[in-house]
C-alpha cells in the first residue's frame, strides 16, 4: 500500500517496510520515496577504504543506514543481528547490498566473528547502553539509536569509554537533516524573527500495534526520551538556544493495550535567555488519519514567527515580511552519510558530539521531572 506520510513518519516508527512483523505488506511512504530519490541521484561519497558496517538490532532507524547505500560505494553491510529468531534473515530481503550480510541472533557472536569498522546500534532502549559499550570496548565506531542510555550513569560510561578507546559516536536523529527544519534554522540565523523567546513543539502519533519491548518500562524507558529527544534536538538546533530547567507530566490514559507506554506527555523548558519552550506529545492520532504523525514546531521571536507543520509547510511572518509559505527549501541530508563523512573524511558534522550528549542529558532530566513531579535543573 502507498501511504502519503509526513516527513516525520520515519522519525518515530523507523522503517516498518523492513520490519519482519510487516513483511506481508508493501509499505511505501511519501517520506521513504523522497528519501530514496536524493540518495540515488546524489554524487557518490567516497571513503578512503572499504568500510565494514554491522547493524545491531532492528528496533529503530535501520533504514537510515540502508537508504543511502547507493551513495556509498565503499560501504559494506557485513552483518546483521536481532534476538528475534528469523528477523535478521528477513530484514532487507531482496536488497542486493544486504545479500552478503551474515545474520545473527546474538550480537556478541557477531562482534567476535567479524572485523568491523562501524556498528549501527538499533536495539531496544533498555539494552542499548550495554551494546554501545560492548562495541566501543572493541574499538569500533558507533552510530546509535536514541537515546543513548536511560540513566545518567550509563551515559557517563559511554562518554568515558568513547574517550578512552578513541572511537567516534553518532546518534540517529534524522529529523535534523530534513529540509523543513533546516529552513527554520536558516530563518532564525538570518535574524528575520529576532531572538527566539518562545518555542512550541508537538508530536502526535498513531498508537498502532506496539512491540513487547515498548510496552515494558524496563526496555522502553518512557515516551519523553523515546520520541521527545527528536523535538528537543530540533528546538535547540533551529532556535540556537539551550534549556536550563524542565517540568514534565507523563501518563497513560486509556489504551491499556500499550502497557507501560505513556500516551500523553507535556514538558515546559526554561530557555537560557529566559524564554519558554513547550513540548506536548501523544499517541492519540486516529488510525483514520491520512498520516502516521503530526509534528509541529513554532518559533516566536521579538520580530516574528516561523513555523512548520505538514498541513501548511514552512511559514514565516515578521515585522518586515507579510505571511508567506517558503517553497524553496535547503536540500535534505543523511545522518549516516554525515557521520561517515566526519569519521573518514574529516568533514564537520551536522550533529556535533556536544549536541548528542546534551540532548540526552536534557531528555533524561525531563523524564526525571515527570517521575519526581518537580522542576529539574538541566
Amino acid at each position: 500500500m502507498v501511504v502519503n506520510e509526513s516527513p516525520q513518519f520515519i522519525a518515530e516508527r523507523g522503517d516498518l517496510w523492513q520490519n519482519p512483523a510487516m513483511a506481508s505488506l508493501t509499505l511505501i511512504t511519501r517520506r521513504s520515496l523522497l528519501a530514496a530519490l536524493p540518495a540515488a541521484a546524489a554524487e557518490p561519497v567516497r571513503l578512503p577504504a572499504r568500510i565494514r558496517v554491522a547493524i545491531l538490532g532492528l528496533d529503530g532507524h535501520t533504514g537510515e543506514m540502508v537508504r543511502p547505500l547507493p551513495q556509498l560505494p565503499d560501504v559494506e553491510i557485513a552483518a546483521i543481528s536481532d534476538p528475534t529468531p528469523g528477523a535478521a534473515e528477513k530484514f532487507g530481503r531482496g536488497n542486493a547490498r544486504l545479500a552478503g550480510a551474515a545474520r545473527y541472533t546474538d550480537y556478541r557472536k557477531m562482534l567476535d566473528a567479524h572485523k568491523l569498522d562501524v556498528v549501527a546500534v538499533c536495539n531496544n532502549n533498555g539494552e542499548r547502553a550495554k551494546a554501545i559499550l560492548d562495541c566501543m570496548e572493541r574499538k569500533l565506531h558507533v552510530i546509535a539509536e536514541k537515546p543513548l542510555a536511560l540513566t545518567r550513569a550509563d551515559l557517563a560510561r559511554i562518554k568515558r569509554t568513547m574517550e578512552e578507546k578513541k572511537v567516534k559516536l553518532g546518534m540517529l536523529l534524522p529529523m535534523r537533516y530534513a529540509a523543513e527544519y533546516k529552513a527554520l534554522k536558516q530563518i532564525v540565523d538570518s535574524g528575520e524573527i529576532g531572538e527566539v523567546a518562545q518555542i512550541s513543539a508537538q508530536k502526535s502519533y498513531k498508537a498502532g500495534k506496539r512491540p513487547d519491548w515498548m510496552r515494558n518500562r524496563a526496555t522502553y524507558g518512557g515516551t519523553i526520551p523515546w520520541i521527545g529527544i527528536h523535538m528537543v534536538d530540533l528546538m535547540r538546533f533551529a532556535s540556537g538556544r539551550d534549556f536550563t530547567h524542565a517540568a514534565s507530566f507523563a501518563s497513560r490514559v486509556g489504551q491499556p493495550e500499550i502497557g507501560d507506554m505513556e500516551n500523553t506527555t507535556g514538558t515546559v523548558f526554561r530557555m537560557d535567555n529566559g524564554g519558554v519552550a513547550t513540548l506536548h506529545m501523544d499517541y492519540y492520532r486516529p488510525e483514520t488519519a491520512p498520516t502516521h504523525g503530526d509534528d509541529r514546531l513554532r518559533l516566536a521571536g521579538e520580530k516574528g514567527v516561523a513555523e512548520y507543520m505538514a498541513a501548511t509547510g514552512v511559514t514565516l511572518i515578521s515585522k518586515s515580511t507579510k505571511p508567506k509559505v517558503l517553497t524553496q527549501l535547503p536540500p535534505p541530508g543523511s545522518v549516516f552519510v554525515d557521520f561517515l563523512n566526519h569519521v573518514y573524511n574529516g568533514r564537520p558534522e551536522t550533529l556535533p558530539l556536544a549536541d548528542i550528549f546534551r540532548n540526552c542529558e536534557i531528555i533524561l532530566g525531563a523524564q526525571e521531572a515527570a517521575q519526581k513531579r518537580q522542576i529539574v535543573a538541566l
